[in-house]
């Protein structure tokens, strides 16, 4: 069976971009970079263009300019599409619905296909697949005549694709692929392990992180790696989990380092190109609740992380969770910028959690910029587990989620649903962030999909705002006791949302918030509701916000751009204020984080609208391009 499908497209995508010349490349202003080269906007994530053909003024305007369907939806397995386009010289490339997904390649001015990839075409159908499939996006690379496409798999693979045909490149690795998993060096073939964010690029070398088990027993290494991006050949790899004689070793008691899974950067990674550092964040050790068997602090679970882009070198690392109980995943990688502080310009990297902080630190030393203090913590009552006494909290700026549960918070939509939720946490333990999971019941809030999530940050470079999207959603969840014949302790019984008895979130609104963040200050600059369940909204309720996952872009035009939301919708806020200025519905909800770029002077704006995934919206498969009428 082949892989490429839709060849016969390619010879008049290049044509009609060759023929267009300097024009297709263009946008609507000189000297504005009019493509969205990475699926953070640019190396360093900032998720920032400088386009502004679309506007305050002009955004209540914007209609579909084309849409694309990928064709593989499957309703049955709540497909989702989480990739963000990436956009170089008047062409878009795509992954599409999880989780068997496929690469295209598509004009960017009409949406007309060029050519499909299919990396599972010649693969038996049940190969094991890191989170559910999941893929966010593609790598782009060019250096002279060379364009290469970089997809890396859920299944442990690395792909370059000849960016022009999306036939493999011959020159790397096995035809065009690097079985990841061979370069590791022990048998990882039944266990979770692949690529699930977009590869990152520096000079010649594509860096990947990786997505592993966070369950219980044996689980494959989180190591960050780099490859050679002409032949594949390994640079170099980081040990997320330190091996004896390394760096941070001691953070790890006994054997617990051993066939350790997690601690890993499930999120990519973002690049310092001028300054050649690469910044990753961490997920939380495997077992996510259980750390008995791994007692230390456990380097470098819970980190920002950077590294020396060329070697891989620790150059620093900051730890925000110690010895996770919680699965506090830095979800999402840190993003460069650059601030102010007390008058002096100040290189940074910002790193928001699922705590519903924002870390900021010093881009070359890792030292916070705001002060941080360490405060103590409830000690678990599991026996056999040694919690850390204390944790890392920010000063500034404020927390983006509510940091306790209590009676108080429960809803108040209506009597009957304050009065179902306090019934039940009659019976439940609750209390601040980092209470530790017991074999009762427990209220987790921030929850598991945050605060922050994958999504992760937008950056102005010209206010200094950073713009986040988080939830406020409590999870429910205990540990069990397994019995004395089994090989672990405990296991979790699950990642239940804590809800009233019609399914809305056992908490008051909001439930889903975007803020903006001065981070020359440690302020919040405007937080706005994200979301709403129109059936509430009609019983004459505030929009309450809805759980949301994917992330924000922000323009020179004064607007930021969101999808994300349970109600479908795709959103365009002012990015000085937070006021809503424009909202369309979506074919399907947009969990995904848009891009927006120009062809021919228009300046285009495009999002996944697939829903499914976890949250379980109806499934879609469309990338829509909105644009201003001609």
């Amino acid at each position: 069976m082949s892989r490429i499908v839709n060849t016969s497209l390619i010879f008049f995508g290049t044509v009609a971009a060759i023929a267009a010349g300097p024009a297709a490349r263009g946008g609507p202003q000189p000297g504005v970079r009019n493509d969205w080269p990475a699926t953070g906007g640019d190396r360093a994530g900032t998720r920032y263009s400088q386009l502004s053909q679309i506007d305050r003024r002009n955004v209540g305007k914007l209609q579909v300019a084309w849409t694309y369907h990928t064709g593989d939806a499957d309703a049955e397995k709540a497909s989702n599409i989480e990739c963000t386009p990436v956009v170089v010289d008047g062409v878009m490339y795509v992954t599409t619905c999880s989780p068997k997904i496929k690469v295209a390649a598509l004009d960017a001015a009409t949406g007309r296909e060029l050519w499909k990839f299919d990396p599972f075409a010649a693969m038996p159908s049940n190969v094991t697949l890191s989170s559910g499939g999941v893929n966010r996006g593609v790598a782009y690379w060019s250096q002279g005549k060379e364009r290469r496409v970089l997809l890396g798999t859920a299944d442990a693979r690395l792909i370059s694709l000849d960016a022009r045909t999306g036939h493999p490149d011959p020159a790397f690795g096995a035809n065009g692929e690097l079985d990841l998993r061979a370069g590791i060096e022990r048998d990882i073939r039944k266990l979770p392990y692949g690529v699930t964010s977009a590869p990152a690029i520096y000079k010649d070398l594509v860096i990947l992180g990786f997505s592993t088990t966070e369950g219980t027993g044996p689980g494959a290494p989180g190591d960050v790696r780099a490859f050679d991006i002409r032949t594949g050949k390994e640079a170099w790899r980081f040990h997320t989990v330190p091996r004896p004689g390394e760096f941070g070793h001691e953070t790890w008691m006994g054997e617990g380092w051993k066939e350790r899974g997690g601690c890993n950067s499930w999120s990519g990674a973002n690049v310092d190109v001028e300054n050649g550092i690469v910044f990753v964040g961490t997920g939380a050790p495997a077992f996510d609740f259980y750390g008995g068997d791994r007692p230390g602090n456990n380097l470098y679970a819970n980190c920002t992380l950077a590294l020396d882009a060329q070697t891989g070198k620790r150059l620093w690392h900051f730890q925000v969770v110690k010895h996770d109980l919680w699965d506090y995943d830095n979800p999402c990688s840190p993003v460069v910028c650059t601030v102010k502080h007390a008058g002096k310009t100040r290189d940074a990297v910002a790193q928001v959690t699922k705590t519903g902080y924002c870390y900021l630190f010093d881009r070359k030393t890792g030292v916070p910029l705001f002060p941080v203090e360490e405060r103590p913590v409830p000690a678990s009552d599991i026996p056999g587990e040694a919690s850390s006494p204390t944790q890392v909290f920010p000063l500034k700026p404020p927390a983006l989620s509510k940091q306790s549960f209590s009676p108080d918070d429960a809803t108040d939509i209506s009597p009957e649903a304050r009065q179902y939720v306090l019934n039940r946490l009659k019976s439940m333990r609750y209390g601040a962030i980092f209470t530790p999971t017991g074999t009762q019941d427990t209220v987790r809030l921030p929850g598991f999909f945050g605060g922050a999530t994958w999504s992760g940050a937008a950056f102005d470079p010209t206010s200094g705002l950073l713009y986040v999207n988080t939830n406020n959603i409590p999870r429910e969840h205990r540990l069990e006791r397994l019995p004395a014949t089994s090989p672990y302790p405990y296991r979790n019984t699950g990642y239940g949302r804590f809800q009233d008895q019609n399914g809305y979130p056992g908490i008051k609104p909001p439930w889903g918030n975007l803020t903006a963040i001065d981070l020359n200050h440690g302020e919040f600059a405007w937080q706005s509701v994200l979301g709403e369940y129109p059936e509430l909204t009609a019983k004459g309720l505030k929009p309450t916000g809805t759980e949301n996952l994917g992330g924000c872009i922000v323009t020179a035009g004064g607007l930021v751009f969101i999808g994300a939301t349970k109600d479908e919708m795709f959103r365009a806020f002012d990015k000085r204020t937070g006021q809503k200025l424009w909202q369309t519905k979506l074919p399907a909800a947009g969990y995904a984080t848009p891009c927006t770029y120009a062809v021919n002077g228009r300046q285009y704006v495009v999002i996944a609208a697939a829903g499914g995934g976890k949250l379980g919206t109806r499934t879609g498969d469309q990338f829509v391009a909105f644009a201003l009428p001609r």
